[in-house]
């Protein structure tokens, strides 16, 4: 949804989650997991060795997301990184390295950015921010399709129980948990098609920098 605005309007698509994902998945090959639990220290130690950027996919135009200038798009998608990235988001030197690196990013407007914290922590002052919402059920099976499409051997409830577990770590965390801004549009695609939400936020879009 955020992709599909920033190519209507000509903006810049920045998708906050991936680099949580990325960091999360620099965990696991730094080895810096030990029996399904992060090591913290050992993360902290090495998190100026961690360098996280955006660039187009030549040829598919889409915007991928790098680690160490390696393309992870496709490996921080999986249910490896999705099983340990809240637990790795929790962590207080990562939010704060993070949300320093979105900000800058936000600098020159002219953005799009999703994420769990991006209308109360990161940008609160934005000019247009969105709450989106759906049933657990209906976001893990969208998931199972994407992972399906892909070649990937998923399990609905396995990716079911991944949605409602990182729902309640991002709610009750302590640092930038996730929840609505007070003047943030409250939009549920539970039973929206594509077309349907799209066409809404742009109605939201248009109305926001005409004011």
């Amino acid at each position: 949804m955020a992709k599909s605005l920033a190519k209507q309007v000509g903006y810049i698509y920045i998708d906050s989650g991936a680099m949580y994902r990325a960091t999360t998945l620099f965990c696991i090959q730094e080895g810096l997991v030990i029996d399904g639990k992060i090591d913290r220290e050992g993360l902290k130690h090495k998190m100026s060795e961690l360098k996280i950027r955006f660039a187009k996919e030549e040829t598919t135009g889409q915007i991928h997301t790098f680690l160490n200038d390696v393309d992870v798009e496709n490996k921080i998608r999986g249910m490896e990184v999705s099983n340990l990235v809240s637990p790795v988001a929790v962590i207080d030197f990562v939010r704060e390295e993070m949300v320093k690196q979105q900000q800058a990013m936000g600098t020159q407007k002219g953005i799009v950015m999703d994420g769990r914290d991006i209308g109360t922590t990161v940008f609160p002052d934005a000019e247009l921010k969105i709450f989106l919402t759906a049933s657990a059920e209906i976001r893990a099976q969208r998931r199972y399709d994407e992972l399906r499409a892909k070649g990937d051997d998923a399990s609905y409830e396995s990716i079911l129980k991944n949605v409602q577990e990182r729902d309640h770590i991002d709610q009750t965390r302590e640092v930038s948990p996730l929840r609505k801004a007070d003047d943030a549009l409250l939009l549920d695609n539970t039973y929206m098609s594509i077309a349907e939400q799209d066409a809404w936020l742009m109605s939201a879009f248009q109305k926001a920098t005409q004011e």
